[in-house]
């Protein structure tokens, strides 16, 4: 399963895990009914070890997540020597609130939900993200799953009798895997985390690391990356398969690696310092370039994302879990931190299915009195005005031909809203007339557009983009960089940027003349300044953890309109904080040090590590390839068996005679759940 928040440790956190954690072994991988806000008319899409269950809407999409499935089996064969036993089934929905809807996964399925692989059929479940490299992420990181589940296929024992040994593993084990094994070593948000931690003085052992508190995804993240660099990655398969068999992870490390877990925790820990702490002088804490305004000690709660700042900087919107049990949309004075009032309430109000609060934050009218931010209602996407000083709602907009709505910006005039939209498992770019509701759509591609923001003039529109160094026809998507949109002609250009890194969540200074962007071009997200009149950058921060939101893609900083000024999120102790930028020499920035080489801040130890294993599987963009026509037929539900329940005996005798008794039970469900 591809989570995106921990389950802890507040507990509006925890009450998100019971959808994002991975469900027990038993009966809630089995189909049931959830609310139906559509009808699905599914068909199969066959590909040489795949059939890919969608529907007509996502074709354009399914055609190229086939060949990445191709591409991912070839890779993970590769890594894990084994085959996958059979043709492998995924179930593809074109977005979120689509996918939500899946009755081939049990129990409620989470915001922070990216996908689900059960072990029973193997099915993997997944939505299109918001861009292509993102689903390729998320798909590779589930097949890893269902590689798990074919490997260890039968080793459950007791309470998982029936169910793959891989169930048994501790979820940093199997958690950590896939995301190591589909992201690689090279990762700026899990190195932030771990840099973080060891800032705390808090670093888990690797027995402690089946603690929840400490989140498996990134923590079992680093310590595969560790084990595969010293050991080399084809140990990973070796642990796996010990493990499994077993159920005994400390035995598989003794056994394959030849080291105790103590003496791999304080290896791992002596390599983590090594590789970090040299950056931990060189750098400063967000304090340094302003002033604190939310945090959880200060108005908020510890998840602090999605600023907005009014056009004159003096009041903000954000996200927060400030009331424990729900992410809602506050209203804070920037100079005092007060938070004046709670704008958007999703615990006691149900109207909306989602505020997109991970990858989404709304924005200001021009004059300051609304606020656009985007929302799933029903199952489809709205954009939501609100009146900021009356807190009400004054107007949905609903788009039942779009999919999700990400990141809605105003015009300077105040007439028209541009925002990101998912269509058919695809990012493009759209813009709204208020007064007619007559839709725009401006680009039309399979590119990603995302995080758009207008520029005060009015004629331009900043955008994250994969497009320039793109290879298309090797579904190798180039870096995000920021494109600029000509309004009128539709004409895309693009920004000057750091070569080989990241650049996004761009915003405009209030005289148009810079943008502000952030950027991991030394390993590590902080934020910088394009003077666009004389092109040249400028560092405004320089962090040891990170600027940063929920994800590395999720919005975390925000500009004034009419007035110089910034605030961005920024994570430190485990929780994300929100800083403000007002002094002129910090907004202005310096000079950018050379680039770190090879990034080390971003790569997790141990740097020196084999090239020709994993990086060099994960950078062979032509391998397993399949450049044929897949045939698509029908999709018609059928039967299979799921699952057969442990049998029982039991027998006795009295004085009426004897008897003998037993009992098993057959579980069967279609493809679909349904």
């Amino acid at each position: 399963m591809r989570r995106f928040l921990p389950s802890h440790p507040v507990p509006l956190l925890t009450l998100l895990a019971l959808g994002l954690a991975a469900p027990s072994a038993h009966g809630q991988y089995f189909g049931q009914s959830k609310v139906q806000y559509k009808t699905f008319h599914y068909q199969i899409l066959k590909t040489e070890h795949f059939d890919i269950y969608f529907y007509p809407e996502e074709k354009q999409a399914v055609e190229l997540a086939g060949r990445m499935a191709e591409r991912w089996h070839a890779r993970l064969s590769k890594l894990l020597g084994h085959q996958l036993r059979g043709r492998q089934p995924v179930i593809l929905y074109a977005c979120a609130p689509d996918f939500e809807q899946t009755n081939a996964i049990g129990g409620t399925l989470g915001e922070g939900t990216g996908g689900v692989t059960e072990p029973l059929k193997r099915r993997v479940v997944l939505p299109f993200a918001g861009s292509l490299a993102q689903t390729d992420h998320v798909l590779g990181h589930e097949l890893v799953h269902a590689f798990q589940y074919d490997i260890t296929a039968g080793q459950g024992r007791g309470a998982t009798a029936g169910f793959p040994g891989a169930v048994r593993l501790p979820l940093w084990f199997i958690e950590g895997m896939a995301e190591y094994l589909s992201v690689g070593p090279q990762d700026p948000n899990t190195a932030m985390w771990m840099r973080d931690a060891l800032r705390q003085k808090k670093f888990p052992t690797v027995r402690d690391l089946e603690n929840p508190r400490y989140f498996p995804y990134r923590y079992g993240q680093a310590l595969m990356a560790y084990i595969g660099g010293r050991f080399g990655d084809l140990a990973i398969a070796k642990l796996l398969r010990r493990a499994g068999a077993s159920g005994d992870v400390d035995k598989a490390i003794q056994d394959v690696l030849g080291v105790s877990q103590k003496t791999l925790s304080e290896d791992w820990h002596q390599a983590l310092l090594a590789a970090y702490e040299p950056l931990r002088a060189r750098t400063t804490d967000p304090g340094a370039y302003g002033r604190l305004v939310v945090s959880s000690k200060r108005e908020g709660g510890d998840l602090n994302v999605g600023p907005a700042l009014s056009p004159d900087g003096k009041r903000m919107l954000f996200l927060s879990s400030k009331d424990l049990f729900s992410i809602d949309l506050f209203l804070a004075d920037v100079g005092t931190g007060r938070v004046e009032r709670k704008i958007v309430d999703t615990a006691s109000n149900a109207h909306f299915d989602s505020i997109e609060f991970i990858d989404s934050a709304g924005a200001w009218s021009p004059t300051g009195d609304q606020f656009v931010f985007a929302a799933v209602r029903n199952g489809r996407p709205d954009l939501v005005v609100v009146d900021v000083d009356r807190s009400k709602v004054q107007r949905e907009i609903p788009f039942p031909t779009l999919g999700q709505i990400f990141n809605p910006t105003w015009s300077p005039d105040g007439k028209e809203v541009a925002f990101t939209a998912l269509v058919g498992g695809l990012t493009d770019l759209f813009i709204v007339d208020l007064a007619t509701g007559r839709l725009r759509r401006v680009t039309d591609d399979a590119y990603a557009e995302l995080q758009p923001a207008w520029s005060p003039d009015g004629r331009r529109i900043a955008f994250v983009t994969d497009r320039f160094g793109s290879e298309p026809a090797l579904l190798a998507p180039g870096p995000y960089r920021i494109g600029l949109l000509d309004v009128a002609s539709g004409g895309i250009e693009e920004a000057p940027g750091f070569e080989g890194a990241r650049s996004l969540n761009p915003q405009w200074s209030s005289d148009g003349s810079s943008l502000y962007f952030l950027s991991d071009r030394n390993g590590v997200m902080n934020v910088y300044r394009l003077d666009l009149a004389r092109p040249g950058f400028f560092q405004v921060t320089d962090v040891y953890t990170g600027v940063s939101g929920i994800t590395d893609l999720s919005p975390a900083l925000s500009t004034a309109s009419r007035s110089a000024g910034l605030v961005f999120s920024a994570y430190e102790d485990g929780k994300y904080n929100l800083y403000q930028v007002q002094k002129p020499e910090v907004l202005a920035g310096r000079l950018p040090e050379a680039a770190v080489v090879h990034a080390v801040p971003s790569l997790l130890p141990p740097p020196d590590r084999d090239p020709e294993e994993l990086p060099k599987v994960l950078g062979n963009a032509r391998l397993g390839l399949d450049t044929k026509d897949f045939t698509t037929e029908p999709y018609r539900p059928r039967l299979g068996l799921d699952y057969v329940g442990q049998p029982t005996l039991v027998a006795g005798a009295d004085a009426f005679g004897t008897y003998i008794g037993g009992s098993t039970f057959l579980t069967f469900s279609d493809m679909m759940g349904e």
